[in-house]
């Protein structure tokens, strides 16, 4: 694991920016685990990253309710996740996810539901909201998988 590479965001904007850069670097088989309290920040963060990718601008609701939404992107598919409601790692296999970890990119929201089902190579991105002001988020990104210590250099 290496050294945390640790963000201070102060404003919704800055959190867009940080996810288009990051969303420029990805490749399919890359996940990224989104961790962090309900309104920290990772659905917007996602939803950011999602439509710099996509073709055609679209809607990216959150999965909260449909678990996952699945985008054609020129980057390739990626499949948005929502963990938050399930109660097992059976119903995680249900919806094809670990099979999408090998193919697509995936952004996984809540992602200590997947227990031993998470990805050895994702990039974990945890997000905090600062008590002091409510637009500014403290964002902690950790890896243990080499290319994402080259990736990363793009964001920062």
């Amino acid at each position: 694991m290496n050294a945390p590479l640790k963000l201070t965001l102060k404003s919704p904007q800055d959190t867009a920016e940080i996810a288009t850069r990051l969303g420029g670097a990805l490749q399919p088989g890359d996940t990224i685990l989104l961790e962090g309290s309900i309104g920290s920040g990772k659905t917007h963060f996602a939803r950011a990253l999602i439509q710099s990718t996509l073709i055609k601008p679209e809607d990216v609701p959150s999965p909260t309710y449909t678990l996952v939404q699945v985008y054609e992107t020129r980057i390739g598919e990626i499949w948005h996740s929502d963990l938050y409601r399930l109660a097992s790692v059976e119903e995680i296999e249900e919806l094809g996810l670990v099979d999408a970890f090998d193919t697509s990119i995936c952004l996984i929201e809540w992602p200590e539901k997947l227990g031993p089902l998470s990805p050895q190579s994702a990039l974990l991105v945890h997000f905090a909201t600062d008590p002091d002001d409510q637009d500014t988020r403290q964002v902690s990104l950790t890896w243990s998988d080499p290319k994402w210590s080259t990736r990363l250099e793009m964001i920062q």
